[in-house]
């Protein structure tokens, strides 16, 4: 550990950020999103990976478009844990992707690590490294051709066409990931699909799975809770206004989910909007949604449900899209040791306890 304390972490922090964020995009395939990102801690960012100082496990799920047959739907599951003594957090993370065409599904599994670094008495930084395995499934048995359907549009059971019953693909990836913070602010970073892996299942490069990436941040505000105190009750129940942001890019496609957190404990509640309604896609404002989240708190679990209403052309008759978010936050330390995030200031950012 004497060569990492040595380092100039002054000039690594932005070479850091920038080497993330100069790696080129160009292409057409998408990964997944969830709108209650920060829900989504380890799927957003490695470097959140047992950013709480302790262990946690959650669950997401997201259903996107669910009155269309090209709707969406999301499972993720994660696990994470600080290491105190080596300044060090692991984490992992399961992620399987059911796409609108029946049978097509993508899981991947990935390992993360943050190496925590304390800058001075203030800030904190968290650079971290992720490696993935992806398997992607297609069931050719479950889709349906133009031959199959008679001049009465009903459809027969065989069709001329040639295919296996059914394809696959697996490959390997790699992701980045940064973050800095106090007692306020943070700013993050990541980077996933380094090695622009291909998606098709005739391993030809016609499905290039583009690199995704992702600046976040936010600001808590702590709110009044009597004549000379902010922030927490005598109870330890917070009070508080976190704005917060999430710009995406991804190949040919980026957003910016803009908003802010209420936290009056044990309840949080969200709202966001979705899209750059300054730039223009294909002749259309780029306005996708806006997100209302409701959360509670309770003991270690911290339970979140978002609807995303639709402002596209694709209208809210899409059924727009339901997330639910479960995260429990535990501990396997010394009980006669105070944890780490009381002796030590802690992150601000919502949904990490």
């Amino acid at each position: 550990m004497g060569i990492l304390k040595s380092i100039n972490w002054a000039i690594v922090i932005p070479i850091w950020f920038v080497v993330i964020s100069l790696f080129p995009n160009n292409g057409q395939a998408q990964d997944p999103q969830f709108s209650q990102y920060y829900a989504a801690p380890l799927y957003l960012n490695p470097g959140l990976a047992g950013i709480n100082q302790r262990g946690r496990a959650g669950i997401n799920y997201r259903n996107q478009w669910p009155s269309i047959s090209a709707g969406f739907e999301t499972y993720s599951a994660f696990f994470d844990y600080n290491l105190e003594d080596y300044n060090s957090s692991i984490g992992a993370i399961v992620t399987t992707d059911k796409e609108g065409i029946e049978g097509l599904r993508s899981t991947s599994v990935a390992l993360q690590y943050a190496y925590q670094v304390r800058l001075n008495y203030k800030w904190t930084f968290r650079p971290a490294i992720q490696g993935s395995f992806t398997s992607r499934d297609l069931n050719f048995d479950n889709l349906t051709f133009g031959d199959q359907f008679d001049e009465n549009g009903l459809v027969r059971p065989v069709t001329m066409e040639s295919f296996p019953a059914s394809a696959s693909n697996r490959y390997f990836d790699l992701g980045l990931g940064g973050i800095i913070f106090d007692d306020r602010v943070w700013l993050g970073a990541s980077l996933f699909n380094i090695t622009r892996p291909d998606q098709s299942y005739q391993n030809d490069g016609g499905s290039i799975l583009q690199r995704r990436f992702s600046v976040h941040g936010g600001y808590k505000f702590d709110l009044p809770v009597g004549p000379f105190k902010r922030g927490k009750t005598d109870g330890g129940q917070e009070r508080s206004i976190s704005p917060t942001f999430n710009y995406k890019k991804q190949g040919l496609y980026d957003q910016l989910d803009l908003g802010a957190y209420v936290t009056i404990e044990p309840l949080i509640t969200g709202l966001w909007y979705r899209g750059i309604p300054i730039k223009q896609f294909n002749g259309f404002p780029n306005n996708e949604a806006l997100i209302a989240m409701v959360g509670l708190m309770h003991n270690n679990f911290t339970f979140g449900y978002s609807f995303d209403y639709t402002l596209s052309r694709l209208g809210i008759g899409s059924g727009g899209a339901h997330e639910i978010s479960i995260i429990y936050s535990f501990s396997w330390n010394d009980p006669r040791k105070p944890p780490r995030s009381v002796r030590e200031l802690s992150c601000p950012i919502p949904f990490i306890f």
